[in-house]
């Protein structure tokens, strides 16, 4: 009998530290196979968010649906330690090691080829704490898909990097999305982020309810200047094949002053 994969799923979720509530009354619904981008202004709980539906929180109120196993690659991960990076990745198989285990050749066949499948695979011997940030977020990405889960969640995964590095994330993120082999979620600042990688955004505005649907259509220019609480503008390149790529720009207001 064929298993139906299970979806990610928070139902009228609320989450609250003390007497504040960071959200409330939050519904998320992502289909198996499907990219999901939550957005927000800072402090709205986009990784309060994750981390519930990891498990990591329990929530307050409401209700959450998602699998034991997933594949998690936080914001930030210092590594005093002289790991390899295929040592790195194998930790992600921790889960089906134990505490004490040993990892298995299978074990390092999976992560090998997680290694391959995000493209570094020349750099599987480096130390991990010798490698420059975009090479450590892919190393990342790896050691996530090697637990075996066929979910991915993605903590801002290219806040700190630069703009040649952001490029091959979001083009890793986007062969994965097209495989339609994982469900994946990711918190972003970015919205052209969300317009490259995901299928669908969740936009947790400020002081209204959560707004979530098609990119193309949620991320309206009135829905980001709410969001953010500065005019956004959308306009349309041509990509590098020819085609016109929508790209958001936020319309920040410049001060005058005397030239030096």
């Amino acid at each position: 009998m064929k298993i139906t994969p299970m979806k990610i799923a928070l139902n009228r979720a609320g989450m609250r530290f003390g007497s504040r509530w960071i959200f409330r009354g939050l519904d998320l619904a992502v289909e198996h196979g499907a990219t999901l981008a939550i957005l927000g202004p800072n402090g709205r709980g986009k990784t309060t968010a994750l981390h519930a539906i990891l498990g990591f929180l329990p929530l307050t109120e409401g209700e959450r649906t998602a699998p034991n196993r997933l594949g998690y690659v936080p914001q930030l991960l210092t590594i005093p330690a002289p790991h390899a990076l295929r040592e790195m990745v194998v930790m992600g198989r921790c889960a089906r090691v134990g505490l004490f285990g040993q990892p298995s050749p299978e074990d390092y066949r999976a992560a090998d080829a997680a290694i391959e499948r995000v493209g570094i695979r020349h750099l599987a011997g480096e130390p991990f704490a010798r490698l420059s940030g975009g090479e450590r977020q892919m190393g990342l990405i790896a050691r996530a898909l090697a637990t075996g889960s066929d979910v991915l969640v993605l903590d801002e995964p290219a806040s700190a990097l630069d703009l040649g590095n952001q490029g091959r994330l979001l083009y890793l993120l986007n062969d994965l999305r097209q495989a339609r082999e994982m469900t994946i979620l990711f918190t972003t600042h970015d919205p052209n982020h969300a317009l490259a990688a995901a299928d669908d955004a969740l936009l947790m505005m400020k002081n209204e309810a959560a707004l979530s649907g098609p990119v193309d259509t949620i991320m309206s220019e009135a829905n980001l200047t709410r969001l953010y609480g500065v005019a956004m503008r959308q306009f349309a390149i041509p990509d590098q094949q020819g085609q016109a790529m929508p790209v958001i720009v936020p319309m920040h207001a410049r001060h005058s002053g005397e030239k030096r």
